[in-house]
């Protein structure tokens, strides 16, 4: 799809669509709801960031979200390599010689009225972050110096960003830090919610192969490791793979596939034969 603005054809992201169910943590689901929410005409939405360790669904329950507000969901992946224009919109060289430009996925969001992921945020530069600025705070808008346009967020324009805990990101710069507000802590599920979060994902896999990942899960966090549900996935889909046929009984691979998916070291934590 494209769009003009001031003049100048852009071409729009596609949507991304994800297969994907938020399983339990609805408190958490109820404060991005409420950061989201317009109290009055004269009230703008929050710019909330969800923290956690990675692997505990924070884009997950970031896409959820825009689904139920029923709007397209657009996710960009920011690394230390993202640049101002990545963020905004990119000249590419048609045949031809001829310029093009094209809108990244959060643009897309603001021109379309969707919700807009800024995945891992923490993993970008100041000067990628100081592009964002303007779209942050009550004016709503960004500035691209390099197709020369001003464009304005949609009334419906909704945006979130991911954050890791672990020490490959950066510290946000004060100035924006105090526009993604609030903070919104995404832990490890309690036993019930998880083991729920592991059938939405395996819904093929033996139960009892879940109840073992699970209890092993549970062990791991009352340890303060950082082991999340996407591991416990990955350790169930493993064993199942290794099992083969099935004749077996996927739960006598699990300990292979814990040191295959974790290493020795998560050897700790026992999984019941």
């Amino acid at each position: 799809m494209k769009v003009a603005l001031e003049g100048i054809e852009i071409q729009l992201a596609h949507p991304d669509e994800l297969e994907v169910t938020w399983v339990g943590q609805e408190e958490a689901m109820r404060q991005l709801m409420a950061a989201w929410m317009i109290v009055d005409q004269r009230d703008v939405p929050m710019n909330p960031r969800l923290l956690g360790k990675p692997g505990v669904g924070k884009t997950t329950m970031a896409y959820a979200a825009g689904k139920r507000l029923g709007r397209e969901v657009y996710i960009l992946q920011a690394t230390v390599d993202t640049r101002p224009e990545d963020l905004l919109i990119t000249p590419v060289i048609e045949s031809g010689s001829k310029l093009k430009y094209v809108a990244s996925p959060l643009v897309t969001a603001m021109v379309r009225g969707g919700v807009a992921i800024l995945d891992e945020g923490n993993r970008m530069s100041e000067k990628s972050w100081a592009s964002l600025a303007p779209l942050l705070d009550n004016r709503r808008y960004v500035e691209s110096i390099v197709a020369g346009v001003k464009i304005k967020a949609h009334p419906n324009f909704r945006m979130v960003a991911t954050m890791n805990e672990d020490s490959s990101t950066f510290d946000l710069p004060e100035y924006i830090h105090s526009r993604l507000q609030p903070q919104i802590l995404i832990d490890f599920p309690e036993r019930e919610e998880e083991l729920a979060i592991l059938r939405e994902n395996l819904p093929f896999s033996p139960d009892e192969v879940l109840q073992h990942v699970t209890d092993f899960l549970q062990q791991a966090h009352a340890a303060d490791e950082s082991y999340t549900v996407r591991d416990g996935i990955n350790i169930a889909r493993y064993a199942l793979k290794l099992n083969g046929d099935g004749a077996g009984g996927a739960r006598l691979f699990l300990q292979t596939a814990v040191r295959a998916v974790l290493g020795e070291e998560a050897m700790r934590y026992s999984l019941r034969r």
